[in-house]
């Protein structure tokens, strides 16, 4: 085969750079990173003024004990599922922030919504009753809305 037939076969260029991957099977990655999502998960659901009933639904059915000793003490190693959760919530967050200003942004899971994916329920409500893959659909729709697709 010559040169010029490999090339053919070829990806062009693009501006396009996948994202390095994080190994969150792995135990010192998630401990790099527990922290940090925890904090952020936080100050999300500060910001969001969720109730803490739907703050612990939303990281996977958390007990209250749990989530107040979190809140106190987030200084913890995660685990995959909840790591994965906090990490899209997060990613939502800051879609939500580059498209509308600071109060609708802190808004918007509250408000009903008439897209397809919603239903005229809010988009809280279709994460709480969807769980991890509704949360995924949510920042696949943002991401879309600012560009990132």
């Amino acid at each position: 085969m010559s040169h010029a037939t490999n090339l053919a076969y070829s990806y062009p260029k693009s501006r396009f750079e996948p994202a390095v991957l994080v190994d969150l099977n792995s135990r010192v990655e998630r401990e790099r990173l527990s922290k940090a999502a925890l904090t952020g998960f936080f100050k999300l659901a500060a910001a969001w003024q969720l109730r803490d009933d739907d703050a612990r639904e939303l990281l996977g059915g958390l007990s209250a004990s749990s989530y107040y000793d979190w809140k106190k003490n987030p200084d913890r190693v995660l685990e995959v599922d909840r790591i994965t959760r906090i990490s899209y919530l997060l990613g939502i967050y800051k879609a939500l922030h580059i498209l509308y200003d600071d109060k609708l942004a802190d808004e918007w899971v509250m408000l009903p919504n008439s897209n397809v994916i919603f239903g005229g329920r809010t988009p809280l409500a279709c994460m709480l009753g969807g769980g991890l893959l509704a949360m995924q659909t949510v920042r696949k729709l943002l991401d879309a809305r600012r560009g990132g697709l």
